[in-house]
């Protein structure tokens, strides 16, 4: 076991659990905006899918059905603007960070290799890069990066935490660098139905790579946008000379999305009225609690897309995280995702209507 845990970094919100206790200490109960996690009902017809489907005494497929692909190839035509996607441009996934951290190692990724991710960002691209033993580097820019033993690009838009969106002709440029060196590009694109400020774009998009998928590969979850974090329903899209060889190493290890998971996928993907409904709630609450953040005097820095606040006073994290704790408030110290931001908190969208009211409150008072 200490070998393993050699490997992999502290689990970061372990650290977190004193200013937990003091946050939920308030007479009035914690307000908790730490984590993305869904707090609304999963969508009538996705449970009504779940439900049909309950009597699956069979093992899935690790390609799932032709129903589920069918769907995710029109969703990524429909959405995204992606063209001629065919079944052998997606594979489903058991949620996208199962992805995320054992990708390079199913790519065969190990000591001599590089995998890149940007310099804030989800902590998982870092561990999957240690647990398969490879190299790892974070980048403001990656196109500035040396592509010697870079085998993997991680992009990230909209950005977790910082909601920033990569513009296409950012994307373009990215893209075509890329494949000038012979990198392959994962972009994790979870959050791109969540635009506010900014209309997010897929490196899935003509615009982007120029009618070819060749290098390409993009993440997608429904975990924020049909409030699916519990189902574990994921895939990818992109390129078939990556995506084959995936699918055969997720045969061998058993990585199959189980069958009424599948189901509801087929549903939540066939549907878009959910998805205006809860971002209508999600703009709502963006709206009160960046308000409430202003007048309390924080600064509000990107934030155009994705379910979370990127705000600093200019202070340690951990001082606003003390100040926020104190008034019942949890949310995520900015170095969590690196250490450039260290003097800022991440701000979760991801509560009740209720508990967002109350923050306000606390805030504004």
């Amino acid at each position: 076991m200490s070998a393993v845990s050699d490997r992999l970094p502290t689990f970061p919100w372990d650290k977190l659990e004193p200013y937990k206790k003091t946050a939920a200490a308030h007479p009035d109960g914690i307000v908790d905006l730490s984590v993305g996690t869904p707090v609304d009902p999963v969508p009538e017809p996705v449970q009504k899918a779940l439900i049909a489907a309950a009597d699956s005494p069979g093992y899935p497929t690790v390609w799932g059905t032709p129903e589920l692909r069918d769907a995710i190839t029109r969703w990524v035509e429909r959405r995204l603007g992606a063209r001629e996607v065919t079944h052998r441009h997606v594979l489903p996934v058991v949620g996208s960070k199962e992805l995320v951290a054992w990708l390079p190692t199913q790519l065969g990724l190990g000591p001599g290799d590089k995998v890149a991710f940007p310099r804030l960002a989800y902590p998982t691209y870092e561990v999957g890069a240690r647990l398969a033993r490879a190299g790892y580097e974070a980048y403001d820019d990656p196109t500035e990066l040396d592509p010697a033993g870079l085998k993997l690009l991680w992009l990230n838009s909209p950005s977790n935490p910082t909601g920033r969106v990569l513009s296409t002709a950012e994307l373009a440029r990215i893209v075509a660098w890329a494949r000038e060196h012979g990198v392959l590009v994962l972009s994790d694109e979870c959050y791109i139905e969540l635009g506010w400020e900014a209309d997010p774009v897929s490196v899935l998009h003509p615009d982007v790579n120029g009618g070819s998928y060749d290098g390409i590969v993009s993440v997608h979850s429904l975990s924020k946008r049909s409030n699916l974090a519990g189902y574990r329903a994921a895939f990818l899209a992109g390129d078939p000379a990556v995506l084959g060889p995936l699918l055969e190493i997720r045969k061998h290890g058993g990585m199959m999305t189980p069958a009424p998971t599948q189901a509801a996928v087929v549903a939540a993907l066939g549907d878009d009225e959910h998805v205006r409904v809860q971002r209508e709630r999600y703009a709502a609450r963006r709206t009160a609690l960046r308000d409430a953040l202003l007048a309390h005097g924080f600064r509000i820095e990107h934030s155009e897309a994705s379910l979370y606040l990127w705000a600093t006073r200019d202070e340690s994290c951990w001082t606003t995280v003390a100040h926020l704790a104190d008034r019942g408030i949890l949310v995520a110290p900015g170095d969590f995702y690196g250490p450039a931001g260290h003097h800022f908190v991440r701000v979760a969208l991801t509560a009740t209507d209720d508990r967002v009211r109350a923050a306000v409150t606390r805030l504004t008072t």
